[in-house]
């Protein structure tokens, strides 16, 4: 329904984490290269557990590729130079939700490329630098999901 994109992820945990999301939320996961880490990590693994089996993770060399072979609906990049917040974004089946790196965040040009309100944040207080690029996904996936009445989702309890 919706693409998560790792815009050369560094950490190997962060993307362990994002792909048990993505195999729980049936959202496909997109990695742009270089990435920081090789998928055999073992740290990867770790925190991925079992469900690199039942995630859709594609790789691409660059986001030019990514976006010439999926089409994404809309690119909505997550920045802490963003213009306007998550929760006020109208989320549509299809669309990609692009992340950058955890050191250093998405480049300056690429943000300058898209539509100002393509531009997201999630709120903080002033005096902090950033959220975990894990938590961030999954903030922004589940309001994605959540507008879309949670499409595909299975009830428990």
């Amino acid at each position: 329904m919706f693409h998560v994109v790792l815009y050369e992820p560094e950490i190997p945990p962060n993307t362990g984490n994002i792909i048990r999301l993505c195999a729980n939320t049936g959202t496909c996961l997109h990695l742009i290269h270089p990435l920081g880490f090789r998928l055999d990590d073992a740290k990867l693994r770790r925190a991925g557990l079992d469900y690199r089996e039942w995630a859709d993770v594609q790789e691409y060399g660059d986001l030019d590729e990514f976006l010439e072979r999926i089409r994404p609906e809309r690119l909505f990049a997550l920045s802490t130079k963003g213009r306007r917040c998550y929760a006020d974004a109208d989320f549509r089946p299809n669309d990609a939700l692009l992340f950058g790196p955890e050191t250093r965040g998405l480049p300056e040009s690429l943000l300058a490329s898209l539509p100002e309100s393509h531009r997201l944040y999630v709120p903080m207080k002033p005096e902090s630098r950033s959220l975990n690029l894990s938590n961030t996904v999954a903030l922004v996936l589940y309001e994605a999901w959540r507008q879309n009445r949670f499409s595909g989702a299975v009830r428990f309890g």
